[in-house]
């Protein structure tokens, strides 16, 4: 299959730059007589050939990608839900009946076509139509729609054995485990994510708590215990599986004291799951605890790269700082430590995050605080990342004197964006095109007449944004499947673009209703809100192999990067205005920030 993109082989891993003035220019794979160098080339193991795209792949023309990610085997043990590092927490299940008629959950299957047109009816019946017109369907009666079966089973609706919509009170109930039954997996995922779109985690903790303790009373004490020593395993798992995929939940004490309740509950009827929810509640502390020391570190981290650099009055006073250079020149490993602080950050980014940022739109009256404070510090803090980055690229192109050393500084980051490229890492790579296509770094003509503009034309067509951004979401569906399929840790990395991430789960919110017209909870949403955070569950679980180099990193995320207003004035100061607005505009920012520094 012909490459989709233009690019026709993976780039060539990049020479140290050295820190003389008459170092080789960097090579584009474009060149006749180009050859790839051979250093580094091992980082997948020769799995790419010199004319192959490694993220080139044929993809099948249907809805969903099908995913490689083998269902999920069963527990020795009902407590033990450690997932694998390529585990898909939403891995589809295989359909199955509705829970009236068994004692499993209907998993949802992936439908790679749409329902067909009834004949003469002049529109698609989606099914969401098709929920509504059998809303007042007696119990367990199923209707033939097209090519698909709807069926209604008290107040939940389903299509082809998928779960389409149903009431908020059905849908917690559906949550609750029985003596002989559990609810699905992908359907714990689902409604413990975005349920949150419509109650509040704790108040979804507790109904489903007390409806399974309720469930077992039958007025006999002793039936009581025994019955609920049956159930207990379940209610652990599901709490299991609560804790482990959606710690930070219980960073509300509400919901630590319901925890804590429940072992109590526990321990007086089945002293083996007692000590499965002890070590379960220690698995949460741990994971807790570790979040707190994350947060406190990002905190001092920032405050120290608040710090502004020396003055601008000079120019020749910025050449005392040390720049990205004299840390690493070598393009390969600053992008291996890129992707260090990148699936560091990741990682502790809560699949919930997604959803809250649509809970903070419009949050429950009693629980606005729950709301607002923490439940998206991680989320933000990657943008954060992300935007610093972008900062910091402009800052080493500003800083050089000399135009010849501006001009290696952008030549030296857009090698190390072609080496994120090639390993996976799209936000970094995203972040420094960012910050060379800022208005302080595109306005030095001079300096950009001295770069080699290949390799940039190429990255750049890469993430061009039109069509949807279509060059990028191409390159992504192959590193995914490279991921799915790798033989090495370095080919498990799949770092996202994770701005475009946000506003693809924001419009999929934005775009589809949460509430059909008579009341019920749109679940086809939910299964696809589920989908998207899913696969970001795989990715910011992989381990970065890479050895880590504190100096890189220390200075990566501490050393001061400029404003905006100040990245603007070292512009001019760099190449001066071309006309009178720009004389204006540096006059106007000399003035701004002498009058900012008089105040400090």
């Amino acid at each position: 299959m012909p490459p989709t993109t233009p690019y026709a082989g993976k780039f060539s891993s990049c020479a140290p730059y050295s820190n003389n003035n008459n170092h080789p220019q960097p090579h584009s794979p474009y060149r006749n007589g180009t050859t790839s160098k051979p250093a580094k080339e091992n980082i997948y193991n020769g799995a790419y050939s010199g004319s192959e795209n490694p993220y080139d792949i044929p993809q099948p023309h249907g809805c969903y990608r099908s995913s490689s990610v083998s269902s999920v085997t069963a527990k020795e043990h009902h407590y033990s839900s450690h997932y694998a590092v390529s585990e898909n927490p939403y891995s589809p299940p295989q359909p199955r009946s509705p829970r009236q008629h068994s004692s499993s959950c209907p998993g949802r299957a992936y439908r790679h076509t749409t329902t067909s047109t009834s004949s003469g009816s002049g529109s698609g019946s989606s099914s969401e139509q098709s929920c509504r017109n059998n809303n007042n369907a007696p119990a367990g009666k199923a209707r033939l729609y097209g090519h698909g079966i709807t069926a209604s089973y008290g107040e939940m609706c389903y299509h082809d054995n998928s779960l389409v919509s149903a009431s908020l009170e059905a849908l917690i109930q559906h949550l609750v485990p029985t003596v002989d039954y559990y609810p699905d997996r992908s359907y714990v995922f689902t409604f413990l994510l975005s349920s949150r779109l419509f109650l509040h985690p704790y108040e979804l903790m507790t109904r489903v708590c007390h409806l399974c303790v309720e469930q077992q009373r039958s007025g006999d004490a002793l039936l009581d215990k025994i019955r609920f020593r049956e159930v207990a395993p379940k209610l652990v798992q599901l709490l299991t599986e609560w804790t482990e995929t959606f710690p930070y939940d219980f960073r509300d004490e509400r919901m630590m004291r319901c925890l804590k309740d429940m072992t109590h509950h526990v321990a007086r009827g089945d002293e083996y799951s007692w000590r499965a929810m002890q070590q379960m509640t220690q698995r949460l502390i741990k994971r807790l605890s570790a979040l707190g020391q994350y947060e406190e570190a990002v905190a001092a981290l920032n405050a120290v790269a608040l710090e502004r650099p020396a003055s601008l009055k000079s120019k020749q006073a910025s050449g005392q700082r040390s720049d990205v250079l004299s840390v690493c020149d070598d393009p390969f490993i600053l992008a291996q430590q890129l992707t260090h602080i990148e699936l560091d950050r990741l990682s502790f980014i809560g699949p919930e995050e997604f959803i809250q940022t649509f809970a903070m739109k419009d949050p429950l009256e009693n629980h606005k605080g729950f709301f607002r404070k923490r439940k998206t510090s991680n989320l933000e803090a990657y943008v954060n990342w992300f935007n610093r980055l972008s900062f910091l690229v402009a800052t080493e192109i500003c800083m050089p004197v000399k135009k010849k050393h501006r001009a290696r500084i952008i030549e030296f980051f857009i090698d190390v964006a072609q080496e994120c490229f090639n390993i996976g890492n799209f936000n970094s790579l995203m972040a420094i095109i960012t910050g060379m296509n800022m208005s302080p770094i595109a306005r030095l003509k001079k300096t950009w007449s001295k770069v080699n503009m290949d390799k940039f034309e190429i990255l750049e067509h890469q993430m061009d944004p039109s069509s949807n951004f279509s060059n990028y979401r191409t390159a992504l569906r192959g590193a995914t499947q490279r991921s799915e399929t790798a033989h090495s840790s370095q080919e498990k990395i799949v770092i996202p673009f994770f701005s475009l991430l946000i506003k693809d789960i924001y419009f999929l919110n934005e775009g589809c209703a949460s509430r059909l017209t008579n009341g019920h909870i749109n679940f086809e949403k939910l299964w696809e809100l589920a989908k998207q955070v899913s696969e970001f569950l795989v990715w910011r679980q992989v381990v970065c192999p890479f050895d880590r180099d504190r100096r890189i990193l220390q200075y990566l995320v501490t050393t001061p990067v400029f404003s905006e207003d100040e990245l603007h004035l070292a512009s001019y100061e760099s190449e001066g205005p071309e006309n009178n607005m720009e004389k204006d505009s540096r006059r106007s920012l000399r003035s701004s920030l002498l009058h900012r520094e008089n105040r400090s």
